[in-house]
């Protein structure tokens, strides 16, 4: 197939195989004992990562394919946690070209694939910084799928205790914000910190590249 067609959000979306691999990966964390990786994260990391561009100013192509990085990007979860954002790439990358995506642009968003965790990643252009932030601000009550809270452990405390995560662009400021309201008597904003704070620096990062700086605003207080 010649590579010079373009390959739509929409049509990732309804894609069989590309399903089947987000939900094999998230049932694979289910049993490993990790929060939600379901269909629902890749659409929410998908959708914030192209508002986050859009509000941006960037072009529609760019917010596209950062909408496809989002959908794809935990895809390699279906293989093994252990390096999941290395082989999703290597997954995306020959998805993507088999499905008629141009190379430069199935390149780009597998190398953003492969840079978002934070263990191993760092953001590189416009397209990884907004996946990296889509995706480490997406903490939430119902990624938690411990059903006994006394079995809880530190991550399972920390998202359960968040009642609300909120990202923004604050153009004229130059600033992209987190605002967290947590249940201070589950988890503390210390706890929030503790656990993620290589997300929070990742953050930090993803913002420069963008143009940005990110701040974090926990309980009302500025934290970073």
């Amino acid at each position: 197939m010649k590579n010079d067609q373009t390959i739509s959000y929409k049509e990732i979306q309804k894609n069989e195989e590309i399903n089947l691999l987000i939900t094999q990966g998230n049932a694979i964390l289910e049993i490993l004992g990790y929060t939600e990786h379901s269909k629902h994260h890749a659409l929410k990391v998908a959708n914030t990562a192209g508002e986050i561009l859009k509000d941006l100013g960037y072009s529609k192509h760019k917010i596209e394919l950062a909408r496809i990085a989002g959908y794809l990007h935990d895809i390699g979860n279906s293989i093994n946690r252990n390096d999941h954002a290395h082989s999703g790439a290597i997954l995306a990358y020959e998805l993507l070209k088999g499905l008629g995506m141009p190379l430069k642009d199935a390149i780009t968003v597998a190398s953003a694939i492969g840079h978002h965790d934070e263990e191993t990643g760092t953001a590189i252009d416009e397209i990884s910084a907004a996946l990296i932030l889509a995706d480490k601000t997406d903490v939430r009550r119902n990624r938690v799928r411990n059903p006994i809270i006394a079995n809880f452990d530190s991550h399972d405390r920390v998202n359960y205790s968040v009642l609300s995560a909120k990202i923004k662009v604050c153009t004229d400021k130059k600033v992209i914000q987190m605002d967290l309201e947590l249940d201070d008597s589950i988890s503390t904003v210390m706890d929030y910190f503790e656990i993620f704070l290589k997300r929070m620096v990742m953050c930090q990062k993803a913002a420069q590249v963008l143009g940005l700086k990110f701040k974090l605003i926990a309980n009302g207080s500025k934290m970073c």
